[in-house]
């Protein structure tokens, strides 16, 4: 986010403040750690107001409440009522699983951590959390649902959470795959996809649409404006830092979005 100093031909106005949406700056297009950016007009939404920077960088960082809006709202077509697992409660799939879960009216919104510290933060952050140190996930979802399982799974971990996760779904659940921070490869139980009649979903920006992504992010806007999400931050770093907190990122096992500022 940032405030347009040159808005060409077709951008919005000179001074508006404005937030990237789409165009995968910083990973398929260079650059985003910088003073400046180019930026086609399609992947700016204007800010209101009553959002700081702060929280709408939290927003962006990571994208989890828009991962998990576009994936239970366009993949799943959630319904409310349902149940969700997003494991890896410092994460942004985790969080912004569980807050984009409850606000589309799930039964059951529930995370997972492996410290009791993570535990902890998670339940003063109000998750409902699966202490991994205590329980295995299976376990822990069955005393959850009763023994029902979740109706969608939010993966954003992999490795041997997928397998795990899957074998917790319930009958006709489904299981979006969407990161791999605990590894690229999975053991899964091929019964718990037969069985359960188990929907499986690989989740990507590019599966998209501009306007969806636009909309999407438009919306969540209005819920930072209403309070009913906040992506939490767990510390911001100047841009000159910009080494060490990609070294935080990697050792310091934060609890929520990591910032660089200008």
């Amino acid at each position: 986010m940032g405030v347009v100093e040159e808005p060409g031909e077709s951008g919005p106005a000179q001074g508006s403040r404005v937030m990237i949406s789409g165009g995968r700056y910083g990973i398929g297009v260079d650059g985003t750690w910088a003073d400046y950016l180019v930026a086609d007009p399609a992947h700016l939404l204007p800010l209101p107001d009553e959002v700081d920077d702060t929280a709408a960088a939290a927003l962006l960082a990571g994208a989890g409440c828009l991962t998990a809006y576009l994936a239970l709202t366009e993949l799943a077509e959630f319904r409310s009522g349902g149940s969700v697992l997003a494991p890896g409660s410092g994460g942004a799939v985790g969080q912004g699983g569980v807050e984009i879960a409850r606000h589309l009216g799930a039964s059951l919104a529930v995370t997972t951590a492996t410290s009791p510290a993570k535990a902890e933060l998670s339940r003063a952050a109000g998750y409902e959390v699966i202490d991994l140190t205590k329980e295995s996930l299976g376990d822990g979802v069955a005393r959850l649902t009763g023994g029902k399982g979740v109706d969608v799974v939010l993966d954003g971990v992999a490795g041997p959470i997928t397998g795990q996760a899957l074998g917790a779904l319930a009958r006709g659940g489904t299981l979006i795959s969407i990161g791999y921070s605990a590894g690229m490869q999975a053991d899964i139980n091929v019964t718990d996809l037969i069985w359960k009649a188990a929907h499986v979903h690989g989740f990507t920006f590019p599966l998209f649409s501009q306007e969806q992504i636009n909309s999407a992010n438009a919306k969540l806007l209005d819920l930072l404006v209403s309070k009913d999400i906040k992506p939490l931050v767990d510390r911001v770093f100047p841009l000159e830092q910009a080494a060490e907190a990609q070294r935080h990122l990697i050792e310091g096992s934060p609890f929520g979005r990591v910032l660089l500022s200008l």
